[in-house]
């Protein structure tokens, strides 16, 4: 398992860092992926600023992120973890039923998780996920531990890709070929 450079994460958020890498694939012609903006009704608006003060959501938002790899759809949820125990709260219902019904459109859908304890970044395959959640469903536990992990997920520290999920998403396809 490779760890991150601590300093390239200082003072910068998960979603920067991948906003960040999105631009680099995108220049480099390797995706489109693009933030996925979460609907707000503004009900309060600071006159002087002109910034929302006061606001609410519109509709449950599906995914952070969704666009094109190579040609392939690519949809993804970005999550942090402080501990080494990620709760599956964390995620909602409706998230895991529009990635299920986005992998039978013939889509990859995937979580990027930053374990900031241990500075490490993990691709969750949905395919994982959707076991864990059914483990909870029928009366398990309502968690994974990062010991339950497929270490051949976890990201590599890459020079100049913050969050080279790219290479993560090449394991995802090959592994599925070898399950088909």
């Amino acid at each position: 398992m490779a760890t991150w450079n601590s300093r390239g994460l200082r003072g910068s958020t998960l979603e920067d860092l991948i906003n960040r890498t999105n631009e680099k694939y995108r220049e480099n012609h390797l995706a489109l992926i693009q933030k996925v903006p979460t609907p707000i009704t503004p009900i309060k608006i600071d006159k002087d600023s002109r910034h929302i003060t006061l606001a609410y959501f519109e509709q449950k938002s599906t995914v952070d992120y969704i666009g094109a790899v190579q040609g392939i759809p690519v949809c993804f949820d970005a999550k942090e973890c402080a501990a080494d125990t990620f709760a599956l709260a964390n995620i909602h219902e409706h998230q895991v039923l529009f990635m299920r019904d986005f992998e039978e459109q013939g889509g990859i859908a995937f979580f990027l998780i930053y374990y900031t304890g241990r500075n490490l970044m993990y691709y969750l395959t949905y395919r994982k996920l959707a076991q864990f959640w059914e483990r909870a469903g029928a009366g398990g536990r309502k968690s994974f531990r990062f010991e339950e992990l497929d270490s051949g997920y976890f990201l590599p520290h890459k020079s100049g890709i913050l969050v080279p999920y790219l290479d993560m998403l090449k394991e995802d396809l090959k592994d599925r070929e070898e399950s088909d």
